[in-house]
This record gives structure tokens, C-alpha cells and sequence, in this order.
């Protein structure tokens, strides 16, 4: 019988569990994408409102960022495999059911599954990874993998959704997932091995899952309504105000309960919180990207849904590339810190270039370089972030601490979304009221103000990693996670080789 301190032994298919695993992660990433494109044509064909339009990609969200912790936390008590596998056979009967959607609230409905079956299967996955590759070196190469994929997967949407939509129809969109989903799992049964002795039998923290959910989805909410309805809106403020009420109780709860569903140390150890706010705010600088220059390429420019995919495309290669070629090579010889505040610092002037965009700026000259820049840089920031996220923790709590990391990129990507959004549409006013020009350039002034604000977002985000995160220098481990399930204080520190 092997005890919890004996050494965890390599799994012999780790590297085919990788692909299966990175193409999980690939199908929840995308996901966040490719539906924007299709969804001109669903509304068309199902004839919903306007109102109802933004319920289609907020369902979806609400869902997804309010149940991730309640995912990583089952991961951890039922078997990350386990949970794992329920994820994507849910996540794909969700998707065909809304790609039959014959109405509104099918489509809706399926939508918000996607959503519950996505934090289930998010955080399984990057905590099995953590798992899986024990060894300093190989544990560099499978977290480059599989930051390169989670990082390009929302770029990968977008040129998908373009396509599908343009040459089949916007069903595809969601159909696309199955595929993905049974190679998966029918991959992952024979590969993938969950660890074994590092389950915890115990009764699952209900009212922390209660006050949780409540109060993250109210606070998605509150920036999804913030961007329809405005910041002072009676819907946004009392969404934000429910929000702090039932977080604050959440970690009252969780100070209290013998087996919390959110160990408040996960989050109050210096680096791990200074990983989980950073990667936060880069998000928004990220969606800033996503967002404005998804409208610029296709209203301004008058680019087509596919074109405008492709035009992603630089950016979903440096996205690959970072990580893999720059993230892998340099989280060798520098303080993951230092990588982490380097690569926000790249992100960021990719993102200042396009403050200087105008009506009719050149793809190659402005926005392939900008893209390139962006791109290597978050993408490079992906892999010291999902390696430290598990930092110093015990190994029945890499779940809950996946979720979390998965949680931040989620409210990141909504304020990005609500705040950004607002800052675009009130200087696009102002500037409409004290010069005389044509709509576009007025809605171009617009973005690049607001992408200022995803610049200031950054540096903010490279400030934190350089002051909070504090990992001792390389020395050849590289482990996020300690190979012994005892006590808090027998946990391994990383050491980022």
C-alpha cells in the first residue's frame, strides 16, 4: 500500500493525457468566442430581440463563472477523472441540444449548461494537470502546452465561429463541441489517472456552495447590466451590493466550517494572490482586444465574419508561440515574478499601439504588430500563472485552487467587457458633441480611448506580479503542488525551474 509521502509514480501515458486534456481546455476556451460571431444569424433564425440577444453569451457566463468554485471544490472530493469526464459528456449533449434549438428558451436553456458543465470540466483539467506531471523539466513543457491552448482558444473562436457561420450555419457553432468532446473522452478513459490516496471523504460545504454561486453570479451580473443599462442603473447597483453581501458572508462561512469550500489561506497566501489578481486584470485588457477590434475589423472596415477571423490569426499564433518558445526557455532563469510583470509590460504596448488606430490604419503596419506584441504576451504570462496557482498546496486542494485562477480570468473578462464597453461608448459621445466628422471616426475614438484604460490595466496587473509574487530562483523542482497530502505546513514550495 503506498503512503500519501511516498512518491506519486509518473503516469506511463501522461503525454497523450496531455492532448486530451489540452483539447478540453481548447473546447471550453473557444466556446467563449465562437458563438459571438454566429449570433447576427441565430437571431435571425429564431427571431429574439435584442434584449434577449445578450442572454445568449450571458447565460453562458453566469453559469460558468458562478459555479467554478463549486466545480474545482467536487473535483477535489469526487475524483478530478471523474468529474472530469461528466464535464465533457455534459458540455456536449448541452452544445447538440442547443444546436437543434428550435426557440429562444432552448437555445437559452442549452446555453446555461454549457456554462455548469464548463466549471465542472475547467478546473478538473488544469488540476489534473498539475497531477499528472510531477517532474521539473516536463512539467515546463506540458504547462506551456497547455497555456498556449487556453490562451489561443478564444482567438481560435473567433475565427471558427466566422467560418462555420459563413460557409455552413450558426448551429455549427454549437455542434462543433461534440466532436471535440467524444475524442476526448474517449482519449482521456485510457490515459488520464487521477491521483490516487489524496481524496478527501468529506461532507461537501452547502452553504458555502449556496453563498458562492449567489453571490458570483450577481456579480457577473452586475457588469452585464452595467453594460446594457449603465453603472448607476438601479439593476447594476443592487447586483453589486447583493454581490459584496453574500461574498462577505462566504468568507465569514468559510472562517467557520470544519471543510470549507474555499480554504481562505489559498487565497491569502502572498503569491498565490498576487497571480490570481493579475491574471485578473490582464483579462481585461485581453477582452478590450477582443471586443474593439472585432467591431473595427467588421463595421469599420467593412471586413467579412471570415476575414475578420483570420484576421485574429497572428495573434493566435504569438499566443502559441509565447508560452512554448519564450514562456518555457525563460521561466528557467527568471523569478516567475519578473516573467509574469515582463510579459503584462509586452501585452500592454501591443495594446498601445492601437491607441494610435484610425478610420483607415493599416492591418500590417498597426494591427499585425499590435496583435504580435499582445499575443506573446499574455500567452507567455499563461504558463508561470497556471503553474503557480497551485503553489505551496496541498494535493486535495489543487481543484479548488484551478477554480480560482479560472475564476479571476472569468470577472476579468466582464469587466473588461461592461467597463471597457461604457469607456467606448461615452467618449464616442463626447467626441460626436465637440467635432464635426462622420460616425466612424467618432466610434474609432471611442476605442482607442478605451483601450488607454486596458493599457492601464496592465500595468497595473505587471505591478502586482513584480511586488507580490515571490518564488525563490530556479533550482531545478518546478512542482506546484507538494508530493505528500499533509498537514498546510508540510507543503512544498515552487520552485519555478
Amino acid at each position: 500500500m503506498r503512503l500519501s509521502s511516498d512518491p506519486v509514480p509518473a503516469n506511463p501515458r501522461r503525454w497523450l493525457a496531455l492532448i486530451f486534456i489540452s483539447l478540453a481546455q481548447l473546447m471550453v476556451a473557444l466556446d467563449a468566442t465562437v458563438v459571438n460571431i454566429a449570433l447576427p444569424s441565430a437571431q435571425h433564425d429564431l427571431g429574439f430581440s435584442d434584449g434577449n440577444r445578450q442572454w445568449v453569451i450571458t447565460g453562458y457566463t453566469l453559469a460558468f463563472g458562478g459555479l467554478l468554485l463549486f466545480g474545482g471544490r467536487l473535483a477535489d472530493i469526487a475524483g478530478r477523472k471523474r468529474i472530469f469526464l461528466v464535464g465533457l459528456l455534459g458540455f456536449a449533449v448541452a452544445s447538440a441540444v442547443g444546436g437543434v434549438a428550435a426557440d429562444t428558451g432552448t437555445l437559452l436553456t442549452a446555453r446555461a449548461l454549457q456554462g455548469a458543465f464548463a466549471a465542472l470540466l475547467a478546473p478538473a483539467a488544469l488540476a489534473l494537470l498539475s497531477v499528472t506531471f510531477t517532474e521539473a523539466k516536463e512539467r515546463a513543457r506540458a504547462y506551456a502546452v497547455f497555456g498556449a491552448i487556453a490562451a489561443a482558444g478564444g482567438g481560435v473562436g473567433l475565427i471558427l465561429g466566422g467560418v462555420l457561420t459563413e460557409y455552413l450555419d450558426w448551429r455549427w457553432a454549437l455542434f462543433i463541441n461534440v466532436p471535440f468532446a467524444l475524442v476526448a473522452t474517449i482519449g482521456a478513459i485510457p490515459t488520464i489517472h487521477d491521483t490516487t490516496g489524496v481524496r478527501r471523504r468529506e461532507r461537501l460545504d452547502v452553504p458555502g456552495v449556496m453563498l458562492a454561486t449567489a453571490g458570483l453570479v450577481a456579480l457577473v451580473y452586475g457588469f452585464t447590466r452595467a453594460e446594457s443599462d449603465g453603472w448607476t442603473a438601479g439593476w447594476t447597483l443592487g447586483s453589486f451590493l447583493a454581490s459584496a453581501v453574500l461574498l462577505l458572508a462566504f468568507v465569514l462561512v468559510e472562517a467557520r466550517v470544519p471543510n470549507p469550500l474555499l480554504p481562505l489561506r489559498v487565497v491569502t497566501e502572498r503569491t498565490r494572490g498576487g497571480v490570481y489578481a493579475s491574471i485578473g486584470l490582464s483579462m481585461v485588457g485581453m477582452f478590450g482586444l477582443f471586443l474593439f477590434l472585432t467591431y473595427y475589423l467588421q463595421v469599420v472596415q467593412a471586413w467579412s465574419p471570415v476575414r475578420t477571423g483570420l484576421g485574429f490569426l497572428p495573434l493566435i499564433i504569438a499566443m502559441i508561440l509565447g508560452p512554448t518558445l519564450i514562456g518555457a526557455r525563460l521561466s528557467h532563469r527568471v523569478r516567475p515574478g519578473v516573467l509574469l510583470a515582463g510579459s503584462f509590460l509586452t501585452a500592454a504596448i501591443g495594446l498601445l499601439l492601437l491607441t494610435q488606430m484610425t478610420v483607415d490604419s493599416s492591418y500590417l503596419a498597426l494591427i499585425l504588430p499590435s496583435q504580435v506584441l499582445l499575443g506573446l504576451g499574455t500567452g507567455t504570462a499563461f504558463l508561470p500563472a497556471m503553474s503557480l496557482a497551485t503553489h505551496g498546496l496541498r494535493r486535495h486542494e489543487a481543484g479548488i485552487a484551478s477554480a480560482i485562477i479560472n475564476t479571476s480570468q472569468q470577472v476579468g473578462a466582464s469587466i473588461g467587457t461592461a467597463l471597457l464597453n461604457t469607456v467606448a461608448a461615452g467618449a464616442t459621445a463626447t467626441w460626436l458633441l465637440e467635432h464635426a466628422g462622420t460616425a466612424n471616426q467618432a466610434i474609432v475614438h471611442g476605442y482607442a480611448t478605451a483601450v488607454w484604460w486596458a493599457v492601464g490595466f496592465l500595468v497595473v496587473a505587471a505591478f502586482l506580479a513584480i511586488t507580490l509574487v515571490r518564488v525563490p530562483q530556479p533550482d531545478g523542482t518546478g512542482t506546484a503542488d507538494e508530493p505528500n497530502d499533509g498537514p498546510a505546513g508540510d507543503a512544498t514550495p515552487l520552485l519555478v525551474h
